[in-house]
Order: structure tokens, then sequence, then C-alpha cells
């Protein structure tokens, strides 16, 4: 009977210091933090090219999570699915090429800059390249600049949206919308 009380102020303390911890709690020490914008200065100089370029044939989205774009499909075992899944689910293109009408996707583009040489980066380029030909997704690289030509851009987007075939429905594709290997496309000057 002597341990009851002794429970009880050692909860009403635990209690109390849980209350403290909130209490003292302030918004500024959460740990997230506005980031100054949603494009580095180099995206976005891409993005305004690429918009000029695109006009109304396509629509642009930009930082779009590789999950949210392609499934896991074919994995029965529910530890490699979700091993899977984790691997695409902390990436992101830089950019998704849709059709306007019904947002289905033609190509993801992949601006790359000086970080792209690295070799943790270029093992992640190289996996991306694998999913998107998996997916039968085009991917074009481009080459970050200092200026971008907008008909130069409006060609290879082009060339790349002419490979991705149209979707009769989002759930049956066409006979020739999955061909076997990789369809990327890689645009980087020589």
């Amino acid at each position: 009977m002597e341990w009851i009380p002794l429970f009880l102020l050692l909860a009403v303390a635990i209690l109390g210091l849980r209350l403290l911890a909130r209490l003292r709690r302030r918004p500024g020490r959460f740990p997230y933090q506005l980031q100054p914008a949603l494009f580095t200065p180099a995206e976005r100089s891409f993005l305004g090219a690429l918009e000029q370029a695109l006009g109304d044939e396509l629509r642009l989205f930009g930082k779009v999570r590789v999950a949210d774009v392609v499934k896991v499909e074919g994995v029965r075992d529910r530890s490699a699915r979700q091993r899977a899944f984790n691997r695409i689910s902390a990436k992101h293109f830089d950019f998704l090429l849709c059709r306007p009408d019904d947002l289905a996707v033609v190509a993801a583009v992949e601006l790359d800059d000086r970080s792209h040489g690295a070799r943790k980066r270029r093992k992640r380029d190289d996996f991306l390249r694998e999913v998107c030909g998996a997916a039968g997704l085009p991917l074009l690289n481009i080459t970050a600049r200092r200026s971008y030509s907008v008909e130069e851009l409006r060609r290879e987007v082009g060339a790349v949206a002419a490979l991705r075939p149209t979707m009769t429905s989002p759930e049956r594709p066409d006979e020739n919308s999955r061909k076997p290997g990789a369809v990327v496309t890689d645009l980087r000057p020589e």
C-alpha cells in the first residue's frame, strides 16, 4: 500500500515534466524553416525558357516526387515492395511535362548542374534513368547554362514528348506504350 502514493507522485511528476516541456516549446524551436524559393536561381532561369518553349502544348510542374509519378508494380513480397518504394519516395524530378487536357505525364526533365559530376549524384542519376526506362517515361537531361535558346528547347522537348505514346486510359496503356529498354534522351552538349 505504501507504493501507491509513491507511484502517484511519480506519475504526477512525469506529467508535470511533459507539460512543462510543451510550454517551453516555442514555434521557433520546431526544426523547420521556409526555403527562400522553390527553385534555385539556375532552375528558375531554365523554368522561364522552358515555359516559353512549351507554350500551350504542355503543362509544366516542378519538383514532383518520383513516387507520385511512378508506382511499384509486380513485386509480391511486401518487404521488397516497400524497399523499392523507399528508393523512389525521397527523390524528385526537377520538372514534369504533362498534357494539358488530362495531365498525363509526357516526360520528365532533369537540369544537370555541376553537382551531377559527383560520384554520388551520378549514381542517383543512373538509378533515375533506370526507373524511367522501366516505367516507359522519357527523361530529358539538360545541362545547366547561363542562357537557353527557346527554339532549341522546343525541338528537344518535342523530340522527347514524341517518344511518349498517347495513353488510351490511365490503367490500360495501348500496346505500343511499353517498349522494352530504357527510353532516355540525353541532350548534353559535348
